[in-house]
């Protein structure tokens, strides 16, 4: 049992360090010896866990679509609201999230390994499918093409504040992008109770953080 929890832990080292290096310089330009540096293990170790860097690009992909910090809420509408605000607050601090983006817009990478965008769309539209069965949306909206729009609205957001001259607060954009879709999609009766400012997912996370410490 030891030596399993041990394997996962440096199996998790390599997927950040790879992350970072991903991120950093982008998936032509990362190196085995960059990412063995930065985890701070041997070759050996990592080819243990990874056999190329082409997996340990793989493996930062799968790890990429958590919905952490969502938890149940009275309209699901809320919570497709929560899981895009809490990926916005987490990504400036989580590697794995950050770099599946650079390498989701690669096209070099793109071409390699896909995206998990699909599945962002397909969790997004799970959410609005059954927001839509207890009557929180309008009964013109599709829940897949919202779910598309979001997705891709969310990563144009994040990509072109991290080139401006000064970045943007993607917490706050991501903000500003609900309280535009929000009114064309939902029932009026839910939207004044939706919860979209900006310090929700940080009050979210340390609740969910909390909790898990406590049980």
């Amino acid at each position: 049992m030891v030596q399993q929890q041990r394997a996962i832990r440096t199996r998790r080292v390599f997927l950040e360090a790879a992350a970072e290096v991903f991120d950093e310089h982008g998936y032509d330009a990362a190196t085995i010896s960059a990412i063995l540096e930065r985890a701070g293990h041997t070759r050996g170790a990592l080819y243990f866990h990874f056999k190329s860097k082409e997996e340990l690009a793989r493996g930062v992909l799968d790890e990429a679509v958590t919905a952490d910090g969502v938890t149940p809420q009275t309209f699901k509408l809320q919570e497709w609201v929560d899981t895009a605000l809490l990926l916005a607050y987490r990504l400036p601090t989580e590697p794995l999230l950050s770099a599946s983006i650079r390498l989701s817009v690669d096209v070099r990478a793109r071409n390699l390994f896909g995206t998990r965008w699909p599945d962002w769309i397909a969790y997004g539209a799970d959410l609005l499918t059954e927001a839509k069965a207890r009557g929180e949306l309008l009964p013109t909206v599709d829940p897949v093409a919202v779910s598309r729009l979001l997705v891709g609205s969310w990563t144009g957001v994040q990509v072109v504040g991290e080139s401006s001259a000064e970045p943007l607060h993607l917490v706050r954009e991501i903000s500003g992008l609900f309280e535009m879709v929000l009114p064309n999609i939902a029932v009026p009766g839910v939207l004044s109770r939706l919860d979209t400012s900006p310090d929700r997912a940080d009050r979210l996370l340390k609740q969910s953080r909390a909790t898990a410490a406590a049980s």
